[in-house]
């Protein structure tokens, strides 16, 4: 007992005297704590100073961002979107225009009916009618600005912009009109050319064999002549029907068929023909094809196409002739299609587009219309045809036709 007073006795005065040092955190010295306390406090303030800073720092990042989406996609506004269609936009512009008309409208009524009350009360005030006019026309020439600008500016705006934009929609149609009159002029020209030089290169021959059957009427040669003339006399009788079912603006006869039906019947009637050339004629549809068209017409586009891809193979001199003609649907069902693909030559690039013009063909007996009518025909049945070739790779030609009732214009559909 007496040493343990002893023991405290001897540590009292080196607490009071304050000689021993308290570590950072230690909770049993006193002035040790007192430093702790304070350190602890500078610690947490520098915390939230961090933290405040981080949090501007986000703030300024996110309003970075928000700037730059703006700069790309336009200032966001309310019902408004990078996503949004033209026919919202377009609702949104005339719904913001409208509200900001009828703010100005009622901002200038409220600045007038305050002009009014404001002339009565300092007429009521004053009793000077002198010091009201005054005023009311100080301030009644900023009420007609006013005026002027909330309701008489938008209007004039309005037909200023109707009318320059009324103007220049002129100019552009006319400028357009002359463009395709231009256009149809040359095509006129182009075609006019084509069709005297396809007719009269034909008389030509037919007059010169006449004339040489006149200076000889007892040569044996003159029933030959005459064969001759007779046939270049067809070429022209041929071009020039052929020119004008192309002119003729008729409609085809749309009824309920299968393209299968018509491909298989126009193969048949150029099988003879095929097999007379040493070419090989296929057949394969995957579907019957049920359509809405003229059956005549389509046949004839499809004689054609085999026609003209038999002459190909036959002047090509190919060693293994064929002719492939398959169809069938697309994998919607929505649209039919047929090709006829051959393993000839092939179509040069430079002659691919011309080969769709009228009276251009690179056959001496052609008459340069069995393609551009069999494009015709095909557009006025709603459908589209492509050619696909390459030199010596062979041609396909891809038809494609709208399945149910057809959606092309009721244009000129002339067969071939």
């Amino acid at each position: 007992m007496g040493t343990t007073d002893s023991h405290r006795s001897f540590m009292r005065p080196m607490f009071d005297s304050g000689s021993c040092v308290a570590s950072r955190g230690d909770p049993i010295m006193h002035r040790g704590w007192k430093v702790d306390g304070e350190s602890s406090g500078r610690a947490d303030r520098q915390a939230e100073r961090r933290a405040e800073r981080a949090t501007r720092r986000a703030e300024r990042l996110e309003a970075r961002a928000l700037r730059r989406s703006q700069r790309r996609y336009g200032k966001p506004r309310r019902g408004g979107g990078p996503h949004e269609s033209s026919d919202e936009r377009r609702n949104r512009k005339r719904l913001a225009r409208a509200r900001r008309r009828a703010n100005r409208r009622l901002a200038f009524v409220t600045h007038f009916g305050s002009y009014l009350a404001t002339l009565a009360l300092l007429l009521m005030a004053t009793r000077s009618l002198r010091v009201v006019m005054i005023v009311g026309l100080a301030w009644g020439i900023a009420v007609f600005f006013h005026y002027l600008w909330a309701l008489v500016a938008p209007g004039l705006r309005d037909h200023w912009v109707e009318q320059e934009v009324g103007v220049r929609s002129a100019r552009g149609v006319e400028t357009e009109r002359v463009q395709v009159e231009r256009r149809s002029r040359r095509s006129m020209e182009d075609l006019s050319a084509s069709i005297a030089h396809e007719i009269r290169n034909p008389i030509t021959a037919a007059k010169s064999l006449v004339q040489q059957m006149g200076e000889d009427p007892a040569s044996e040669e003159n029933l030959e002549y005459a064969d001759l003339a007779l046939s270049e006399l067809d070429r022209v009788e041929r071009s020039i029907s052929h020119l004008l079912r192309y002119a003729r603006d008729e409609e085809p006869r749309f009824e309920s068929l299968e393209l299968r039906e018509v491909a298989l019947a126009a193969a048949e009637g150029l099988r003879d023909q095929a097999t007379g050339s040493g070419v090989e004629l296929l057949v394969e549809f995957d579907r019957p094809g049920a359509m809405r068209g003229d059956s005549e017409k389509l046949r004839r586009v499809i004689e054609n196409l085999i026609s003209n891809a038999i002459d190909a193979v036959t002047a090509a001199g190919v060693p293994a002739p064929r002719i492939e003609l398959s169809g069938g649907e697309n994998l919607a069902g929505s649209e039919i299609w047929l090709r006829v693909v051959d393993n000839g030559p092939g179509i040069p690039a430079e002659d691919r587009d011309r080969i769709w013009s009228p009276f251009y063909t690179t056959r001496e007996e052609g008459t340069g219309l069995g393609l551009a009518l069999s494009r015709k025909t095909v557009e006025a049945h709603g459908g589209c045809i492509e050619v696909v070739s390459d030199p010596g790779s062979g041609t396909e030609f891809v038809l494609a036709f709208p399945k149910g009732p057809s959606s092309g214009a009721p244009q000129a559909g002339g067969g071939v």
